[in-house]
């Protein structure tokens, strides 16, 4: 059975038991604070479990794309030296909301593994939770009681909180669960160890297929549980494992999961792939068809590389890969992007995203292999250094100071530099470097750590925003909750009626102030967490159920939805001018100005922002009425025309916005004409990633204020220069200053060739050598002309000239080509230079150095006569 067949099976079994399948969500997460990326099935329906949303359906099934490289669930480390954890992998699932619950879950997933996909029935245990008395939890006697209507109560296991019992993060919907795991050993393996005693303990060969998880409870921030509205079911098969059991495997590897992309590698590095966990060749290869995957299913949902953040991770997985290729297949140029035409030709007809953006998943990954290339260079002659004085210390253990400076300065990964530590009997400071990682995450969100309690619920009735339709309602809380961070105590407020739209789709969100007779309340940010809107006050109200007003920022808001119309139109002008190849890759949209990213591999030419700025700026002339199309069914949306953005996760229904011609899914505000956009201006176009350009933009009050300046300046440069002319007066000053110069530089050369002379009769007799030491304010092209002139018509000599041109020390030095042998410019230069407090440098017959200190000249002076 193909993994393509597998994975089919699946999806047809549940949908014959009255599942609905969905897609697959991004797996890099936009709108949920507490997770970067999808880490499990569950990620996409979080708030159906939570009871922010109404699910589409009670039973629904899909397989999701995961990654698990950071936080609580975190792979990385044991990818490549085992068969079957990875970075990124499929999560085969099926859900229940409110609909069965443990009986049914278990029957299905019995049947669906024995009888369709045919595993033996004397290869599977499970595992139920046997309860925790620290959480007042209870053993799940329900889930034991189901099981052992299938399976002989011997091949039933208690486990622990740790196993059997599983929770998304620090917070959030969670409950026991039941795992299901499959022997695979040959027949005299089993006979000499029961598996029952391989469960749960990293067998490479007794490994976990599927956790059925009985979501009963939510995990509160003080770490409490409380009961969920409704008891849901939430299933995670891992489609490689069960790729690896259905094919007779013996590693995840060894299937056509990662087949495929193991021969590329094959052919691409000459080397040959054998399977062996110990050795270091085959575990590069492991890591490698294992990270390729990651980092090109993020890229195409919409996350490129970067320095920090969720692109940081994505950065590290890609340089783990190209580190490991590098030192173990000798591979020393890019060539991880060749893999990506074959994961488009496994992957395509399940996950589209990977086809419709190959190109530039491809161009990314290429620019990241190249630049990091160079940074491995560089970094293992430093790492080099760093062991030898380790070694020459008598230390053990790199110092952490170390490690991270080659990681934060050079870009080196610290798993890397641990690597090769242990190979010569080392280790890092682990401990050490992750503080001072900290410390630095500390330093650049500027000290920004929170903390945040539970939400103290008033009131439970729907939030309802109301902010498209206006700026102003009456209201009241519904529920609050306490924060504090570097600068005090602030609330988080929910309202029953909220004209705040919340940050989401690249536009800011709204601030304003929340108010009645008696109090009144700063508005400092709106966001959106969970499915609730959630604006921060600078204090909490007395009487948090009193009635309010909330007022939006009128200005901000108008600004706001200009730019976020404009950035519409410009879209689509980007499209028409320069190929539909041009996609959203990225936006902000504030009050200020906007920011769009999109894909394109060259830079825009002037005729071409140019022409954009002027198409735009047409749209807007033409007067054009919105239309919005609020909660539609999504596939009319796509029928009617709109553009839907890879990497966002759009409902059932959507909120379509048009302009004409242009046609948008999109959750902002909008001018409700084109003509309130008032005028478009391209500030800068430049290059934000490997095949994404970025252009800013202005619009609105700030087009008008850019257009004023301007204004102003003409009329100040018109007052200077005294004259309505201003072209033509600044091209006379130019050609003013080109005769000017031309006449300084005619009096410089005299000057030096009047010096050259006085210079030559100058030079000291040193035994049988010359030296000429002087003092000069001419400038420094002069100088370096007469030292390299008396230095060829000077024989065995040494010239130091100190000149304080433009107030600037400046030290030059001149050897003849005879005395090359004894003196070196370079180093007289440099002991010299430490009188100006400064450095330079040079070759051994000519260098210069430059200053702090003017007054050290003097001190610089006295030195060199004594050479």
């Amino acid at each position: 059975m193909t993994s393509q067949e597998i994975r089919q099976k699946f999806l047809d079994y549940f949908k014959s038991k009255g599942h609905l399948i969905v897609p697959s969500a991004p797996i890099v997460l936009k709108d949920d604070p507490t997770l970067m990326f999808s880490n499990s099935g569950m990620t996409q329906f979080k708030d159906f479990f939570l009871g922010y949303k109404t699910p589409t359906a009670p039973r629904i099934a899909d397989t999701q794309k995961c990654l698990r490289v950071s936080g609580k669930h975190n792979d990385l480390d044991d990818v490549g030296r085992d068969t079957y954890h990875h970075t990124m992998f499929e999560m085969l699932g099926n859900w229940s909301f409110g609909d069965y619950f443990k009986k049914d879950a278990i029957a299905f997933a019995w049947e669906l593994l024995t009888e369709v996909y045919g595993i033996p029935k004397e290869n599977l245990y499970v595992t139920i939770f046997e309860g925790d008395a620290s959480e007042n939890l209870d053993r799940d006697q329900d889930a034991y009681d189901f099981w052992k209507t299938h399976i002989s109560e011997d091949r039933i296991i208690n486990g622990n909180k740790k196993d059997n019992f599983w929770e998304m993060g620090e917070s959030g919907p969670c409950g026991p669960c039941s795992e299901i795991h499959v022997d695979l050993r040959t027949p005299e393996e089993k006979a000499k160890v029961s598996g029952l005693e391989l469960v749960n303990n990293d067998h490479p060969q007794v490994v976990e297929v599927w956790n059925l998880v009985f979501m009963e409870f939510n995990r509160k921030a003080d770490k409490s549980l409380e009961k969920l509205p409704a008891q849901h079911v939430d299933t995670g098969m891992g489609f490689e494992r069960l790729c690896m059991a259905l094919q007779g495997k013996s590693s995840n590897y060894d299937t056509d999961v990662f087949t495929p992309l193991i021969a590329k590698v094959e052919e691409l590095s000459g080397k040959k792939y054998t399977g062996i966990l110990e050795d270091e060749k085959d575990i590069a290869i492991r890591v490698v068809v294992d990270h390729i995957r990651a980092v090109a299913f993020a890229i195409a949902d919409g996350q490129l590389p970067s320095s920090g953040g969720a692109g940081y991770v994505i950065r590290r997985i890609l340089r783990r890969a190209v580190s490991y290729s590098y030192r173990f297949l000798d591979i020393k140029e890019p060539f991880l992007y060749k893999l990506v035409a074959v994961l488009q030709e496994q992957m395509g007809p399940f996950f589209p995203e990977i086809d419709k953006q190959g190109k530039l998943v491809t161009e990314v990954i290429k620019s990241e292999e190249e630049s990091f290339l160079n940074t491995i260079e560089n970094g293992l002659v430093r790492v080099t250094k760093l062991i030898q004085q380790t070694i020459a210390d008598n230390q053990k253990v790199l110092p952490a100071a170390e490690v991270f400076e080659l990681y934060d300065t050079y870009g080196f990964p610290d798993d890397l530099t641990r690597i090769i530590a242990e190979e010569k009997g080392l280790t890092i400071d682990q401990e050490g470097f992750n503080a001072k990682r900290r410390e630095q995450q500390e330093r650049s969100r500027g000290g920004d750590a929170k903390k945040v309690y539970d939400w103290v619920i008033l009131e439970e009735k729907p939030e309802t925003f109301v902010g498209y339709d206006q700026l102003e309602a009456e209201t009241y809380i519904t529920r609050y909750r306490k924060i504090e961070n570097k600068d005090g105590e602030f609330y988080q407020v929910v309202l029953s009626n909220s004209p705040f739209y919340p940050e989401g789709g690249g536009q800011v969100g709204d601030k304003g102030v929340l108010e009645n007779a008696t109090e009144s309340f700063e508005v400092l940010e709106t966001k959106k967490e969970n499915g609730l809107i959630i604006s921060l006050l600078n204090g909490l109200p007395k009487d948090a159920g009193a009635v309010f007003y909330a007022k939006v920022n009128a200005a901000d808001r108008k600004n706001s939805q200009a730019n976020h119309s404009a950035t519409h139109l410009l879209h689509e002008i980007l499209r028409e001018v320069l190929g539909t190849h041009v996609e959203q890759k990225g936006s902000y949209v504030g009050p200020d100005y906007l920011r769009f990213d999109f894909s394109h591999f060259s830079k825009m030419t002037e005729e071409e922002l140019a022409l954009i700025e002027q198409k735009v700026n047409q749209k807007i002339k033409d007067s054009i009425a919105l239309q919005e199309f609020r909660s539609i069914p999504i596939q009319e949306a796509l029928d009617k025309g709109a553009m839907a953005l890879f990497g966002e996760k759009y409902g059932d229904n959507v909120r379509m916005i048009q302009f004409g011609s242009s046609k948008e899914l999109c959750g902002g505000t909008h001018v409700k004409n084109t003509s309130e956009i008032g005028h478009f201006k391209i500030t800068s176009e430049g290059s934000a990633a490997a095949g994404i350009r970025r252009i800013e933009a202005i619009s609105g009050d700030e087009s008008e204020a850019y257009f004023r300046n301007l204004e102003q300046q003409m009329l100040e440069i018109s007052q200077l220069l005294k004259s309505k002319d201003v072209v033509r007066s600044i091209e006379k000053l130019i050609e003013e200053n080109i005769s000017l110069k031309a006449e300084a530089d005619t009096l410089k050369k005299e000057k030096a060739k009047g010096e050259i002379g006085e210079w030559k009769n100058a030079y000291e007799q040193k035994g049988n050598k010359q030296l000429l030491v002087k003092k000069t304010s001419l400038d420094a092209a002069s100088v370096k002309d007469i030292v390299f002139q008396l230095k060829r018509e000077i024989p065995t000599s040494v010239t130091i000239i100190l000149s304080d041109a433009d107030g600037k020390p400046m030290i030059t030095v001149g050897v003849s080509d005879d005395l090359a042998a004894d003196y070196q410019a370079g180093a007289i230069v440099k002991d010299l230079a430490k009188e100006i407090q400064g450095g330079g440098g040079g070759n051994p017959g000519f260098a210069t150095a430059g200053g702090k200190n003017l007054d050290g000249l003097e001190n610089a002076y006295q030195k060199a006569l004594t050479i």
